[in-house]
């Protein structure tokens, strides 16, 4: 599949690596070329050619930058599986306050109205995204998925199984506000509590 990344950084520039290994062509926009990651095994390109290839986008900036930088790229990415792994956060990782009912994933989407948005991977730290730490004693970290279309939603738990994790569709992109709510409370324990961010939730379900 091509995949395209809007940004870089530690969290795009690790699930790139594991998506080039799961056999994707990825390629990762970035605003200034001469930030690119050394040594990556991904293409990098200006974030207007990364929309133009990418089937499926993954946005990988902070969820302030997206108000100014998703606009110019709406055209591009109309119509196109568009993934969204942002939490709204203040500088210190306190969450940033949103309209009652509303939901990162919702601002994003009026950013985007012609996109198949999918809320994924905004539960997993980016110290979590390397083929070792994706394990957790057998279990697969867990990339939880809310969407409005059953097809888009459908590609991205595949997208993720390629990658190495477990997804799990939650339903609708209503259910986003709910997996903000749990990044949320994962950098609470992580960041401020110090527990580190070499953790991720595992939903491990018995099956009778």
């Amino acid at each position: 599949m091509k995949i395209a990344f809007l940004g870089g950084g530690s969290f795009g520039g690790n699930l790139a690596e594991l998506l080039v290994a799961a056999g994707h062509e990825v390629v990762v926009g970035l605003r200034d070329a001469a930030r690119a990651r050394p040594g990556a095994s991904y293409r990098v390109a200006a974030l207007e050619d990364a929309a133009e290839h990418g089937d499926l986008v993954i946005i990988a900036m902070l969820y302030q930058a997206c108000a100014a930088a998703l606009p110019p790229l709406a055209g591009r990415l109309a119509g196109k599986i568009v993934v969204d792994p942002t939490n709204a956060l203040n500088d210190d990782w306190s969450p940033l306050p949103l309209d009652a009912g509303s939901s990162a994933a919702r601002e994003i989407h009026r950013l985007l109205p012609g996109s198949r948005l999918v809320k994924c991977f905004n539960t997993v730290f980016a110290d979590v995204m390397t083929p070792d730490r994706i394990d957790r004693g057998g279990h697969a970290v867990t990339a939880f998925i809310a969407g409005d279309d059953a097809q888009a939603n459908a590609t991205v738990a595949e997208l993720a199984a390629s990658a190495g994790f477990a997804p799990l569709i939650t339903g609708a992109l209503h259910n986003a506000r709910y997996l903000e709510a749990m990044a949320h409370l994962n950098i609470q324990i992580a960041v401020v509590g110090g527990g580190g961010t070499n953790a991720g939730f595992v939903y491990h379900r018995v099956r009778g």
